[in-house]
This record gives structure tokens, C-alpha cells and sequence, in this order.
């Protein structure tokens, strides 16, 4: 059983997303003194009592205007309130009741979901009761004072909350989702591919640069497998971002590569590798996740049978630290081979976390000398690797014991790792190497002699 979904409505400037991130306690949703900052909507794991619970924050919703996204908005906010067992509507308890808020009464009328008023900015209590009175014309229910900046109300609103949710089920599945981050610039199709991996309008799409702000949570199933997709936001050079939600929202993307258990970098098979996506798959790599390379717009391209062995070559010598990456063409808007993306994934993410027995690491590496011995330095001095051992994983990373690590320059360090990806494997996943002198050897087995040794 599906986690219930309380979905947060209301016209913009009222606080939606401050009252998201009170009752998420988290600070994920961006909060800003500018109408529209939300668009999308966003998703955020909520917990009162003994109760797990998503909430979804929505864009503000506007009547009596279709100028730029506000359609798409209104879309948004139908999509969240079809899934949600409970919508709060939030008004501004200071402004009172506006022909706004009565629209949206209106709306949430042809809706099944339960309905709870909250009127935000009553920081008096006693003052609170009085505001929040107004709001019985809305014919909505009780109205419930709060303050989402100061958290004044909102256990008692969470209270009322989870009274509407459905019963527990004790066979819910807890296995934690797969972390899926889809990484880009702008205008290169990740919410379209998140749409059209969702099957439905999942995230606004436009040409508008910007479009998305938030990163943007959903969950579905694959073959058996909980994911949890992160579109994000269009990442852009630093000088050309200004402070404000664009800014918190490239801070969001980049939170959502350290949390993701494999990024889809996203490529417009139109530009080609610009500098951007090498910076973003710079820091895919240095982050350590395991990653899928998706050529997104291949149905714009024309082709014959050589264009995408050709363009796989020229988008590889620009992207060549991530060459353990594998590349899939797709289209979003047909959905070509978009499906191809969870199978590559998974298999990404197995070997992000594989985990590889000291014993065939030294294997590998014996072979690896036989074939070609470690570099001998000008004064005669020959590098020698002793052995090797696998140290951690998410990415598997490696200790090499070498008697000078300076003696083993970049060329031959590529080649020990092209060795143990040959032999080994770890395909979609980037590898660390450390390499350790002997004199950094003899001062951990000292260590670890201390530390055995019983104290006296």
C-alpha cells in the first residue's frame, strides 16, 4: 500500500511551501518572496506520530489569468489533489477572505479528496481564533490558525490530518527505493523524460529556460523495484545565475547527485557535449555515483547507419572520464528506448556497490605486472606494487601498497585501473584508487599494533 498523499493548495504568496517544509521539517522546498517560485509539483516524506505520510507542495493557483505556466499550474495542482487523501488549503489569515480563495473553493468542490482550511500568519493564538474565523464562508470546514514560519498550530493541524488517513497496513513494504537523479542543463528534455517515463504529466515542460526550480520526487515501480526519480533543475554556468529561486533550485540539483544512487546525465543530441555537461559529469564522477549517459532528442536527428556509432564516438572523446559510463539514444516525446533506462541503471547501481574479495583483486593486478611492469624512475628506481585490497564501496574504491607512489606516474595509474575494469568489471561506475607508500604502510601496521596490544 502506497504511502497516503496530503496535498498542499492555495493561491501563491500564502506560505505553501514555508508550511511544506515546517511539516516535512526540512528545508527543501524553496521559499522565496516572489510569486510562481513553485511550478512543479514537489514531493517531501512527512512523519506525525505513528503515521508516514507524503506531502505534495503545488504551484499557487490563479483564475482569472493563463498567462506563462499558469495553465500548466492549475494541470499541477489537478494531478496532486486525483492522488491526494487530504488537501490543506492554505489562506493568509492577515489579507482575509479573497475572491481568489473562493475560486479555489470552488475547485476543490469538484474534487473527492477530504479538505482542511489552514489560515497562515496567525502568530497570536488569541488573535488566531478571530482571523481564522472568516474563513467559515469558504464552506470548507473548520478553519485552523497557524503560522508556518513559527510552527504556531501545526501539530494540532497534523492532528486532524492523520485522523482522515486510511488504516494502517502492516505489510507495507519499507525496502528503501532506488535513487534515480536525472542531471542536465537546461532545455535538454529531463522533464519530459520523466513524463514520459511516468506516463503522465509528471513536470511543466516548456521551452522557457528555468521552467523547472525545484527537484521534483516521484515514485513508481520497475520490474519489482521501488525507484524515487529526482528531475531537477536546469544546471547553468555560476556567472550566469542571478541569487534567488533559480539559485536555491541549482543548489537543490546538486544535493540530489549526493544523494542519488546513479545519475542519468542528460545530453541534447542537437548541441552535442557543450562545457556545462563536462563540468556536471565532472561532478558526477567526483561525487562518486554511478552513472547512465542518455542522448536525449534522437528523433530530431536524421541519421543513416553510421550516425550513431559516429556521434557515440565524438560525444565520448569530450566525456572520456566518463567512459565506464554506459550510453543509451532515446526520445522522450515518442518514448524510443526510454524504457532501456531502468535495466542499465540497475546495473549501474549493482556495481557501484559490488564489493570484490582481496583475493581476485591481487589476481588481477599479478596479471596486470606480468604484462606490463610499473615505470622506472630516472635514478634507476623501479615502482613495485606489493598488492591490493578493496577498502569501500558507492564507488568500490581500492588501497594499492606500492613501495613510492611517486614512482607510479598518471599513465600507468590509468592503466591498473583500465586493468581491474577489464578484469573485474564495474561497468557504470566510476572506481577510487589509493596508492601507499611504505612508509604509510609501516605506520598503519604500527597502528593497528597499538591497538591490539591490551593497555598496561
Amino acid at each position: 500500500m502506497a504511502l497516503p498523499v496530503v496535498a498542499i493548495i492555495g493561491r501563491p504568496n500564502v506560505g505553501k511551501s514555508t508550511l511544506v517544509n515546517r511539516l516535512c521539517q526540512s528545508r527543501e522546498a524553496i521559499v522565496h518572496d516572489e510569486p510562481g517560485v513553485t511550478r512543479d509539483r514537489t514531493y517531501q516524506d512527512g512523519f506525525w506520530r505513528d503515521r508516514d505520510f507524503k506531502v505534495v507542495d503545488t504551484g499557487g493557483l490563479v483564475f482569472d489569468d493563463d498567462s506563462e505556466f499558469l495553465p500548466e499550474i492549475r494541470e499541477q495542482a489537478n494531478l496532486a489533489l486525483e492522488e491526494a487523501v487530504v488537501a490543506v488549503v492554505i489562506v493568509d489569515g492577515q489579507q482575509g477572505v479573497t475572491a481568489a480563495d473562493e475560486s479555489i473553493a470552488e475547485f476543490l468542490r469538484t474534487h473527492s479528496c477530504k479538505t482542511l482550511v489552514a489560515v497562515n500568519k496567525c502568530e497570536s493564538p488569541e488573535q488566531g481564533l478571530a482571523m481564522a474565523a472568516e474563513f467559515w464562508k469558504l464552506g470548507l470546514g473548520e478553519p485552523h490558525p497557524i503560522s508556518a514560519i513559527h510552527g504556531v498550530g501545526t501539530g494540532d493541524l497534523l492532528d486532524q490530518v492523520i485522523t482522515l488517513f486510511p488504516s494502517k497496513d502492516l505489510d507495507e513494504d519499507n525496502d528503501a527505493p532506488i535513487q534515480l537523479a536525472i542531471i542536465g542543463r537546461p532545455n535538454v528534455g529531463k522533464s519530459s523524460l520523466l513524463n514520459s517515463i511516468c506516463g503522465e504529466t509528471r513536470a511543466i515542460v516548456s521551452p522557457v529556460r528555468g521552467t523547472t526550480r525545484d527537484t521534483i520526487d516521484t515514485r513508481i515501480v520497475r520490474d519489482g523495484k521501488q525507484w524515487k526519480l529526482l528531475d531537477t533543475a536546469g544546471i547553468r554556468r555560476r556567472r550566469s545565475v542571478n541569487y534567488g529561486p533559480e539559485f536555491f533550485g541549482i543548489n537543490r540539483s546538486f544535493k540530489a547527485i549526493e544523494r542519488s544512487d546513479v545519475c542519468v546525465l542528460v545530453i541534447d543530441a542537437l548541441d552535442g557535449v557543450t562545457e556545462q555537461d563536462q563540468r556536471l559529469a565532472g561532478r558526477i564522477e567526483q561525487q562518486g555515483r554511478a552513472c547512465l549517459i542518455v542522448v536525449n532528442k534522437w528523433d530530431a536527428i536524421e541519421k543513416d547507419s553510421h550516425t550513431m556509432n559516429a556521434m557515440e564516438k565524438e560525444i565520448r572523446s569530450k566525456l572520456y572520464f566518463l567512459d565506464w559510463a554506459e550510453m543509451l539514444f532515446t526520445s522522450a516525446i515518442t518514448g524510443q528506448r526510454v524504457e532501456g533506462i531502468f535495466a542499465l541503471a540497475i546495473l549501474a547501481v549493482e556495481q557501484n556497490r559490488r564489493r570484490i574479495s582481496t583475493s581476485v583483486v591481487n589476481e588481477v593486478l599479478s596479471e596486470a605486472l606480468r604484462w606490463r611492469s610499473p615505470p622506472t624512475s630516472r635514478g634507476g628506481r623501479q615502482g613495485r606494487l606489493y598488492y591490493g585490497t578493496q577498502v569501500a564501496i558507492n564507488p568500490p574504491s581500492f588501497t594499492l601498497f606500492v613501495n613510492d607512489p611517486k614512482l607510479f606516474g598518471e599513465t600507468y595509474r590509468r592503466y591498473i585501473e583500465r586493468q581491474l575494469r577489464e578484469g573485474i568489471g564495474f561497468d557504470g561506475t566510476p572506481l577510487k584508487l589509493f596508492w601507499r607508500g611504505k612508509q604509510q604502510r609501516d605506520a598503519q601496521k604500527d597502528l593497528d599494533r597499538q591497538h591490539k596490544e591490551p593497555s598496561k
